[in-house]
């Protein structure tokens, strides 16, 4: 049985597609980056991003409820320098390369679509990308009190190394560190080839990452 009916698909995040991303992180994360950030980050040589979306027509656009009301998100639709994309973004994924260790450092799913795999597809391409990229291994850190995180993160090879005490300035909350095993050794790689065979056994002929994983990767992200 699949795992969801919503069919996306996978590409490198665009200068269009950050007014939606900015509706998931408000969605999803307690504080959130500025859109001069994401601009900063997508022309960054050392960062990855990647986004889940779907096609949509300029009328399912136009009528988005998560768009940004009133006079402000109007006007920052006018004066923005990239048009929005014609697809609706369902989740994001970030990645920065450093000195051969990749650091994951936002994945987030729009609320609706929550639950049906995507951060899962998303775990996927962004391991991929690192290991691309030349990355040895893959860390993060997460909420100590996101069980749900620590779940997901710990199916595909993350392992806790460390806790960071009071990290999230908003709560003080702690964060924990977690590392994958090296991307290359063939433990990890038999880890990962389980789960995608898992994945496309779930989600079947709609599967997002179905095709050319290289070729995705070997995309140059515009706007």
């Amino acid at each position: 049985m699949r795992a969801t009916q919503t069919r996306c698909q996978i590409r490198p995040m665009r200068l269009g597609d950050i007014p939606q991303v900015m509706d998931i992180e408000r969605e999803s994360f307690p504080s959130m980056w500025p859109q001069t950030t994401y601009r900063r980050e997508l022309k960054n040589k050392l960062a990855r991003y990647l986004v889940a979306y779907q096609p949509m027509d300029e009328h399912s656009i136009a009528a988005t409820p998560e768009r940004e009301p009133g006079l402000t998100g109007l006007l920052r639709r006018i004066f923005s320098s990239s048009s929005p994309t014609k697809e609706r973004i369902l989740g994001l994924v970030g990645l920065w390369c450093m000195m051969g260790e990749g650091h994951i450092v936002t994945i987030a799913v729009r609320e609706a679509y929550r639950r049906q795999g995507i951060a899962e597809v998303l775990v996927v391409a962004i391991l991929e990308t690192a290991r691309e990229a030349g990355q040895d291994g893959v860390t993060l850190e997460y909420r100590i009190s996101n069980h749900a995180a620590r779940r997901l993160y710990e199916k595909y090879g993350f392992s806790q190394v460390g806790v960071r005490a009071r990290y999230y300035s908003d709560n003080q909350e702690d964060a924990v560190l977690m590392s994958t095993a090296p991307l290359r050794s063939s433990k990890f790689q038999r880890l990962l080839s389980q789960r995608i065979e898992e994945q496309r056994a779930r989600w079947g002929d709609e599967y997002p990452l179905a095709g050319s994983l290289g070729r995705l990767l070997g995309a140059t992200p515009s706007g």
